[in-house]
């Protein structure tokens, strides 16, 4: 998809009109590309990342204060460091498409850089920052309302969360307590895929169960579960 296309393709679909072709052009090009087109006269994506970076900091944390009148310093902290790691950026990178506008040289297309999640992270950055400049901060977060703040809804970051480990905050917040995580059950599906249950304890005493198809993603399911039933309370 050539910048061009991918100019109608977010008017169409995310009533995003571009006026500045150049700087999109730029937010979508690799370095590489530069390299292999030496006629080319504009830059990469980087300096636009570096900008794109900033922006996404201040409208998540905008964004987050005025939802959550009620959070703390620290919850509203956590969820945005949970909001702005760049893990999640190459999802939001393929919802718009992105991956599909990218400017590669030959050897980095060959070698899969299209669907390369740490690109994908930087080229969303670089079109933050290139759609702030062309048309302010309310594209910005008309778009963030589209892809980012819609994900919270659907309870898209906690993949990114480390329950783990805020459970044993939350658990050792008032002194040392002794937290275990025993494999209850493994068992294989009809498809042949491993399922492992486990269940967190806290001196002995079970708080929740959770599944998985590696020990580690259900000591995580266990952890989560914990964490969210004693959060509630």
């Amino acid at each position: 998809m050539s910048p061009s296309d991918f100019k109608s393709y977010l008017e169409e679909n995310f009533q995003i009109s571009f006026n500045n072709i150049p700087l999109l052009q730029e937010a979508l090009t690799q370095r590489n590309y530069l390299n292999e087109h030496p006629k080319e006269t504009g830059r990469d994506y980087q300096r636009l990342e570096f900008l794109g970076d900033a922006i996404m900091q201040a409208t998540v944390t905008e964004y987050l204060f005025k939802r959550y009148p009620d959070w703390d310093e620290g919850q509203l902290t956590e969820m945005r460091i949970t909001m702005v790691q760049t893990k999640s950026f190459a999802h939001f990178a393929r919802v718009i498409h992105l991956n599909e506008a990218i400017r590669l040289g030959k050897g980095e297309e060959m070698n899969g850089a299209r669907d390369r999640a740490s690109l994908l992270e930087d080229i969303w950055e670089a079109f933050i920052g290139a759609l702030f400049l062309d048309q302010g901060q309310k594209a910005v977060v008309d778009l963030l309302n589209q892809t980012v703040f819609a994900a919270i809804d659907e309870n898209f970051f906690d993949q990114f969360i480390d329950f783990k480990s805020r459970l044993q905050e939350k658990l050792q917040a008032q002194g040392s307590v002794d937290i275990s995580y025993e494999i209850e059950k493994e068992e294989r599906n009809e498809d042949n895929s491993q399922v492992f249950e486990v269940f967190v304890a806290v001196d002995g005493k079970t708080l929740a169960h959770g599944a998985g198809q590696s020990i580690k993603d259900a000591e995580k399911a266990a952890a989560q579960k914990a964490y969210q039933e004693l959060t509630a309370k």
